[in-house]
């Protein structure tokens, strides 16, 4: 029985399935182009022994003070890249999502003991959690949310000492990725519902003892504040981060910022945790526990404002779901209902106690080893392809306009969106600068409204392109500001694929071919209204990290 398969190795298995046979495989992970930045700054921490306070990849505001506040990430997996190129952080990102819920599923066990419940479980969660799965530094915060949650429920058991890991993992997680944050709200709100349940106690020595369960939640929260200062940039990195979160520049036009939308396909996961989570919070009100709720409102409102919170809500309120589904199954099996209904309770119930006793045998989890290898062997092939084959969408990304024209027509002043610009600093750096990257906590709203105003072809963008002195622009042929430049005698096509078009100043000596795919004819009376970079489905590719 060690060598079989067990439900961890399911679980384990589970996100690599999913990214692999259903998703775009390798693609899916570098399907946003801020992994390339995060790369070339990790060799340059390398390359010079110290993490930047300057920036070093634009040319429009090139030496003003930067946070690298993922630099810990941007090492390791830059280290990667330097020895083993994209294959290597591909497998490595997926490694992390397959531990992520191999982990989860032993939390949710561990919370309900009962492995049917449990698997179903985090199956709904690892799907839910997809839409966010990317090459980037946020996946180790929800690694790190597994952890936090592993800790606290044992916390909860009475091992209080093991609060001391966690201002210990903070210091790994706040170097990470910004969303070291909510480690510091998940502790606090175990705080907080151990307080209200003493605040409405009627008997007095519950209530002292309620509270007095609360303040080693908080103490460990100040610990863990206090070892988030442990960072390049100490204090001023969580003001940068305030500020940035008050900026409303950031919930109008970045996609992940946006609310959740339950028109996708893949909702019906997000809405099973919804109902879920509210079942586990009604039935922890009625037993005055109040820390189920409180994690279910918070992460439950943060998951409808922002669709980048879904992931975060969908591995907080697993565990509380599954015990709320195990506890429902159980009352079924005893309720005045039809005899049908009630057997069926109860066999499942039973079945899962029989199968327990084989599955909770130790294990060498070789299937985990083997098909982790298995995907190692088909990434790393000198012939892979398909989803396999490690590289950025040429269909979403110039790859062609650079092998075409060279690197050198992109290496000075080129002016391209913030997806794009990541893309060329990957291609490019040290060579070539971009106008504009997916830093959108460094460039600013001021900066990044007169940049989506010269996308859309706005009032003032002629100005705007002659401020900064650009002399070449790279544009996908959708956007409106390529219909605008070829209405312009100013400017002029110099290279057209199909899907990147690049424009130089008129004054340039005509090539003597131009490349292209067509005449663009259906494309410019398609491209030409001026909103369409503004409206919210085409915002997609600007992202962010924080």
């Amino acid at each position: 029985m060690r060598w079989f398969p067990s439900l961890t190795d399911v679980a384990f298995l589970l996100p690599l399935v999913l990214l692999f046979v259903r998703l775009d495989g390798a693609r899916t992970m570098l399907g946003d182009g801020d992994t390339g930045w995060h790369l070339r700054t990790g060799e340059w921490i390398l390359a010079h022994g110290r993490v930047p306070d300057r920036d070093i990849f634009s040319f429009t505001k090139s030496g003003e003070p930067w946070y690298a506040w993922e630099w810990l990430w941007d090492v390791l997996f830059g280290w990667l890249h330097l020895n083993w190129g994209l294959p290597a952080v591909v497998f490595a990102s997926s490694l992390v999502l397959a531990l992520t819920f191999a982990l989860l599923y032993r939390l949710v066990l561990r919370a309900c003991d009962h492995e049917f419940v449990a698997v179903a479980v985090t199956v709904v969660a690892c799907c839910a959690s997809a839409l966010h799965w990317l090459a980037r530094p946020h996946l180790f915060t929800l690694l790190f949310l597994v952890l936090f949650l592993s800790i606290l429920r044992r916390v909860r058991e009475g091992r209080t000492r093991l609060l001391a890991w966690l201002p210990l993992l903070m210091i790994l997680w706040t170097n990470l990725h910004g969303g070291f944050i909510a480690g510091i709200l998940l502790i606090l709100t175990y705080a907080a519902g151990e307080a209200a349940h003493g605040l409405v106690e009627a008997d007095g020595e519950r209530r002292r003892d309620a509270l007095r369960r609360a303040w080693p939640y908080f103490l460990a929260a100040i610990a863990s504040l206090a070892a988030s200062f442990m960072n390049p940039y100490g204090y001023r990195l969580h003001l940068h981060i305030w500020r940035y979160l008050r900026d409303p520049f950031l919930y109008r036009t970045i996609l992940e910022y946006q609310p959740a939308n339950f028109q996708r396909g893949d909702a019906i996961f997000f809405e099973f945790l919804l109902l879920a989570g509210a079942l586990a919070a009604w039935r922890s009100l009625r037993r005055r526990e109040f820390t189920t709720a409180l994690l279910y409102l918070f992460w439950g409102h943060l998951a409808l404002f922002a669709v980048r919170n879904i992931p975060i809500f969908a591995i907080v309120i697993a565990a509380p779901a599954a015990v709320a589904l195990r506890e429902a199954l159980e009352e079924l099996a005893a309720a005045a209902v039809r005899e049908r209904l009630r057997r069926w309770a109860r066999s499942f119930l039973d079945a899962a106690a029989e199968f327990a006793q084989l599955d909770r045998l130790p294990r060498l989890h070789a299937a985990s080893v083997a098909a982790a290898l298995a995907i190692a062997a088909l990434l790393f092939a000198p012939g892979a392809t398909g989803k396999f084959r490690s590289e950025y969408d040429h269909k979403r990304y110039p790859a062609r306009a650079i092998e075409t024209l060279g690197a050198e027509a992109f290496a000075d002043r080129v002016f391209t969106h913030d997806e794009w610009g990541d893309y060329l600093i990957y291609r490019l750096y040290p060579k070539g600068k971009a106008f504009v990257d997916g830093r959108s906590d460094f460039y600013g709203s001021r900066f990044n409204e007169a940049f989506l105003n010269t996308m859309n072809a706005r009032w003032g963008w002629e100005q705007h392109l002659e401020k900064y002195g650009i002399e070449t622009v790279l544009l996908p042929v959708d956007a409106p500001l390529a219909g605008a430049l070829k209405a312009s005698s100013a400017w002029r096509v110099v290279y057209d694929d199909g899907i990147a078009i690049v424009f130089r100043r008129a004054r340039e000596p005509q090539p003597s071919s131009i490349v292209s795919a067509g005449d663009g004819t259906d494309r410019d009376r398609r491209v030409s209204r001026p909103d369409n970079f503004s409206q919210p489905e085409t915002q997609s590719r600007r992202r962010s990290d924080t």
